[in-house]
């Protein structure tokens, strides 16, 4: 099975990180507020899984998949999504509710 890339923008407090790895993740980090060139830098072009751990990023979601088709989008944070990003993302998850391990094997399974 190919390595699938992940890049996650935010605090990764859950240790979400760990978890994509051990799922067959390569996964790096957008520095910053996750603009276009840190996810760039971060490998988006190239990534087939963009996470945002902070909803204060949701701007990161529009840009990341005006970069890269068949992108997908999980938000792993406590937070509401601004509604001009609910679209986007397809999966919105809570930490309190989903541990990291199980939101790595439905990213690695692509959802399904």
């Amino acid at each position: 099975m190919a390595t699938m890339d992940a890049v996650i923008a935010g605090p990764d407090e859950h240790d979400l990180g760990a978890a994509l790895s051990a799922a067959g993740f390569s996964v790096t980090r957008a520095a910053g507020t996750a603009n276009r060139p840190a996810l760039e830098e971060a490998g988006i072009h190239d990534a087939d899984l963009f996470v945002i751990t902070d909803a204060a990023l949701a701007t990161a979601i529009p840009v990341a998949t005006d970069l890269t088709a068949d992108l997908r989008i999980i938000a792993y944070t406590s937070d509401s999504l601004p509604e001009f990003v609910k679209g986007q993302a397809h999966m919105a998850l809570d930490p309190a509710l989903f541990d990291p391990e199980d939101v790595a094997e439905e990213a690695a399974n692509g959802g399904e």
